[in-house]
């Protein structure tokens, strides 16, 4: 290993940085939660490449289809106008990547503009930054790690190359842990590709780590298990359920195991206010997308509805919808609930 340390910077949205932990009795308040980056289960993801040699575009391709062994997910590579992930080689701008659908987000990545970029290229690097673009944080800001940081250290180490952090973006990137309420994960995996290299003499307890080159146990099992992108043998048209519009009664659904995800479809037939809500006492986070696309994101909801019910009401273009539906807690969380669509106007 080098004397210097190659970090990734960690592209959280702006309004989701510095977020506090807010409990009341011992429900956490949805309004600190972060916004959540997992795409829809068996989602096909376009990714095209804004600069770079062939030989750099053909390494980069072939290695992240790695994470697909394992996730439920498609990759399709090209010259894509409306790719969700667009990829540069822009050696004085690190290695980073927008989380999972965060890359959705114009005023943060317009079109036409990178959502990920590559400083150096390895192996390891790539495999790192698609992880983030399918949604994975940093293992090294896992709060089930028990790293105690040497502070100081760890700011001088970074404020030098090939990082030339600030203080502040080292400790939103390196020192700042999530909230056991801002993510979906297992214990700390120090082999998980999400982890960097970092010396011992960066914390107080004796904690270091190795060079990860390869996806771990825990990386492959996880990106597969129910709570992320299970292979469920069916496409992504088998699991849709249609909702029909301004119907008589709810649909009745059922979250039936923790970190399950419900689909949904409906068309807007012309340009009106639409209405997508649940009923009932499971605590769900909504998801919207479309028209005719269904990784576009249009808008998302947790408590919006009567308790702690999702309702989304927005003004739409015609065509086709997507919406996706998890338990909150995506851990713990099962339950029945009712969902319909209705048009205003």
């Amino acid at each position: 290993m080098s004397e210097t340390t190659h970090v990734c910077f960690d592209r959280i949205l702006p309004r989701d940085l510095y977020r506090p932990i807010v409990l009341t009795g011992k429900r956490i308040l949805r309004a600190v939660m972060p916004k959540k980056s997992l795409w829809p289960n068996s989602s096909l993801l376009k990714i095209s490449f804004l600069e770079g040699s062939e030989e750099d575009r053909e390494f980069v391709e072939s290695v992240a289809m790695e994470w697909l062994k394992y996730a439920n997910l498609k990759f399709e590579f090209g010259d894509h106008p409306d790719a969700h992930i667009r990829i540069g080689f822009q050696p004085n701008d690190g290695a980073w990547s927008a989380v999972g659908t965060d890359c959705l987000n114009q005023g943060y990545f317009p079109k036409n503009e990178r959502t990920m970029n590559f400083g150096w290229l390895d192996k390891a690097v790539v495999l790192h930054e698609f992880g983030h673009a399918i949604g994975f944080g940093h293992e090294h800001q896992n709060p089930k790690g028990g790293i105690k940081w040497n502070e100081p250290v760890v700011i001088n180490a970074l404020q030098g190359p090939p990082n030339f952090w600030s203080e502040d973006v080292t400790r939103h990137n390196v020192i700042q842990k999530y909230g056991f309420n801002q993510y979906i994960g297992t214990g700390f995996d120090p082999d998980s590709i999400m982890l960097y290299y970092f010396p011992v003499d960066w914390t107080l307890n004796g904690i270091a780590t190795h060079e990860n080159e390869e996806l771990s146990k825990l990386d492959k099992a996880f990106i597969a298990s129910s709570q992320v992108y299970p292979k469920t043998g069916k496409t992504q048209d088998d699991l849709i359920v249609p909702l029909t519009v301004n119907a008589k009664s709810d649909i009745t659904a059922s979250i039936g195991q923790p970190g399950e995800e419900d689909l949904f479809c409906f068309e807007a037939k012309n340009r009106s206010f639409y209405s997508v809500s649940t009923r009932g006492k499971t605590d769900l986070i909504m998801r919207l997308y479309g028209p005719n696309d269904r990784t576009r994101l249009v808008d998302e909801d947790d408590d919006s509805g009567q308790a702690f019910n999702a309702r989304i009401t927005r003004k739409l273009y015609p065509g086709e919808y997507l919406v996706q539906v998890r338990h909150v807690n995506p851990k713990s969380g099962t339950g029945e609930y009712g969902i319909r669509v209705k048009s205003y106007g």
